[in-house]
């Protein structure tokens, strides 16, 4: 098989999402998948008409005639497709097979995303959240490939305790959440490190920087940038409770990459980081309740999800409660850490997470050459258009 992986130019960050993408190319490769990966320049999914053009040549969309060598798929990222329906549908049109791999949805861009993913050839969801989404809003069966992990180290951690949050300065990671919760702790004996790139939004990165300067919390909380090697294994190492608040999140890797280390989460009930951090649960159907004072049924997680909606849409006091009770609470410390370390057994790698896709691509491949067969062989009047078998689920 053959795999052309369209990337987005445009995230330089150390993302979730390109952490998957590079994981999953390196994983496919190892199972003797030829793969070209193309970053893709735009703005995506606002890119311009002329980095839409440049998208459907990529895509053989220009090219009605083409014939597609057997074997031959093309795997679109999810924030690529949904900025261009036009190109992912008369590339469908020309009889080419584009997979999307949808990370996210894109509320910003419904009806694009829509479009897209209907005339999609398959969509690869890297999350249960995100395939729900697809079958509740479009009526489209998303397959699911989860993120896998790395293992790694168990982590010392530090005394006092120290807080992690791993993700890129940006509103929807909600770190002046996490900075105006730990405002209200300045009773107790903790650390913290937000710990991401302050690139992607430098305005917002400054509001975060104010905000710890504004609480006289500079020598309690520390924003590291982006790192990597030595300095962010410190990171992990040192660490004994990792947040991840954001206000939509698909799965979250940094909640299984948490877990691997042994390091127990919060996470904002209704998102995606829920099923993450449920990965690493002995029972399945595990379940926490939105306020702290029921903090004891999440015995079966390796953190907790708490609700964050309130009237002024942020609870900074009720994300403060629950770390409050972890600080507070040597018994549930213990409990936390503990289904952390077990979580580490039950965490798939990236090997899994290849295979699964591998195995999607090769069934629609050998499902296409049969309808293709049969195509061939039946009347005029009962072919199937390009744009009817492209919308096929």
């Amino acid at each position: 098989m053959h795999v052309t992986f369209l990337v987005p130019g445009n995230i330089r960050h150390n993302s979730g999402g390109n952490v998957f993408n590079a994981r999953l190319t390196e994983g496919l490769k190892a199972l003797g998948v030829e793969v070209d990966v193309v970053p893709v320049d735009g703005s995506w999914p606002d890119a311009s008409a002329k980095e839409r053009r440049r998208l459907g040549g990529l895509l053989g969309a220009w090219k009605p005639t083409a014939e597609v060598p057997p074997g031959t798929v093309t795997l679109v990222d999810g924030l690529i497709a949904c900025g261009a329906p036009d190109e992912i549908e008369y590339a469908a049109a020309a009889g080419q097979r584009t997979w999307v791999l949808l990370h996210m949805p894109s509320p910003s861009h419904p009806d694009a995303e829509k479009r897209s993913l209907r005339a999609a050839a398959g969509v690869i969801c890297t999350s249960s959240s995100a395939a729900a989404h697809v079958s509740d809003k479009y009526g489209l069966s998303g397959k699911v490939a989860l993120p896998g992990t790395d293992a790694a180290p168990l982590a010392a951690g530090s005394e006092p305790p120290h807080i992690i949050a791993v993700a890129a300065l940006l509103p929807n990671k909600d770190q002046l959440l996490i900075v105006t919760a730990l405002a209200l702790l300045q009773d107790l004996a903790w650390s913290a490190s937000l710990v991401g790139t302050d690139d992607a939004d430098p305005a917002y990165a400054e509001l975060v920087r104010s905000a710890i300067a504004s609480q006289g919390m500079e020598d309690r909380v520390r924003t590291t940038g982006e790192l990597a090697g030595t300095s962010l294994a410190d990171e992990w190492n040192r660490a004994d409770l990792s947040l991840l608040v954001s206000k939509a999140e698909s799965f979250g890797l940094v909640v299984t990459e948490s877990l691997a280390h042994g390091i127990p989460v919060i996470v904002r009930q209704g998102t995606g980081a829920v099923d993450a951090l449920g990965m690493g649960s002995s029972s399945p159907d595990a379940r926490v309740g939105e306020e702290s004072a029921r903090l004891a049924e999440a015995a079966a997680l390796p953190g907790a999800a708490v609700g964050l909606a309130g009237p002024e849409s942020d609870r900074p006091d009720v994300l403060a409660a629950v770390i409050r009770a972890w600080l507070s609470d040597a018994a549930l410390r213990a409990e936390w850490r503990m289904a952390a370390v077990a979580a580490r057994d039950r965490l798939p790698g990236w090997d899994v997470t290849a295979l699964t896709v591998l195995e999607i691509l090769t069934a629609s491949s050998t499902a296409s050459g049969s309808a293709t067969a049969t195509a061939a062989a039946a009347p005029p009047e009962e072919m199937p258009t390009a744009g009817g078998a492209s919308s096929a689920q």
